[in-house]
């Protein structure tokens, strides 16, 4: 049989940055799913509630393009999971008070609780997940920060 030609830069999967990124984070959102499963919420779901809460106690004012900038989620997205959040009555959309165009976004009391108990199990499951990483979780934090931050 013909050898194949080299087509790889690394000589190991292991040494392929995206190829690990990809299978960490495949990993880390499978475990954040089965967390999430007792509290009715998936992870898109979990990530806009525990935003607009974020947002709200730091007075800000919410809006559905704030929160996609916010989460990195696409506004589409965004706005699909937010109306599936008011079904389920977490949320509830308001006049915006300076733009007629835009709502505001406000947790409903159940959507504060259920954010709040949500906050706390994944919070729990992330300090489980990344304990191995020890004292270098915060230069794993601020990596994480500088790619998402690049020009």
């Amino acid at each position: 049989m013909k050898e194949i030609e080299k087509t790889f830069s690394v000589e190991t999967p292991e040494e392929s940055s995206g190829f690990l990124l990809w299978q960490v984070t495949n990993l880390w959102q499978r475990e954040i799913k089965k967390v999430l499963e007792p509290l009715d919420l998936t992870h898109s779901q979990f990530v806009l509630l525990a935003s607009t809460l974020w947002l709200m106690q730091h007075n800000e004012a919410i809006t559905q393009i704030v929160l996609s900038n916010h989460t990195k989620i696409d506004p589409m997205t965004t706005s699909t999971v937010l109306r599936t959040l008011q079904k389920k009555g977490f949320l509830g959309r308001k006049e915006h008070s300076a733009d007629t165009r835009a709502k505001t976004v406000v947790l409903t009391p159940a959507g504060i609780e259920v954010a709040k108990i949500a906050v706390k199990v994944v919070e729990e499951f992330d300090r489980s997940f990344f304990q191995q990483l020890g004292s270098d979780l915060s230069f794993f934090n601020q990596n994480l920060h500088s790619l998402l931050t690049r020009k």
